[in-house]
């Protein structure tokens, strides 16, 4: 199975940018592609970004095209979303996510971290 541990949440300025990690372990090989989900109090979870693995294809949410980015570094298995120009409509828990493979859906989850964006 695939471990995922999310770090680097925290509280910041609206305007402000923060950086959050995903590192995944365990068994990473079959990975295909790993994604940013978000759950705010009360609201249903939704997608943020994603990028896969091996092409380093990316693909965002309209609602952060712009303002996030994507990354990964393969042979550290960790997945980086930059965020820049936050809101406080982006406060929520976000969590990373992986997919082993295309077509399976998002099937390994990390415990998710708390990004809180003030006015």
């Amino acid at each position: 199975q695939v471990q995922l541990v999310e770090s680097g949440g925290g509280l910041v300025q609206a305007g402000g940018s923060l950086r959050v990690s995903c590192g995944a372990s365990g068994r990473t090989a079959s990975l295909y592609a790993t994604g940013w989900f978000r759950q705010a109090p009360g609201k249903d979870r939704e997608f943020v970004a994603q990028i896969t693995w091996s092409t380093y294809k990316t693909y965002y949410d309209d609602s952060v095209k712009g303002r996030f980015t994507i990354s990964s570094d393969n042979a550290k298995n960790t997945v980086y979303l930059q965020m820049n120009g936050l809101k406080p409509e982006d406060t929520a828990v976000y969590y990373c996510a992986a997919a082993s493979r295309a077509g399976s859906g998002y099937d390994n989850w990390g415990q998710g971290t708390q990004i809180t964006v003030s006015s």
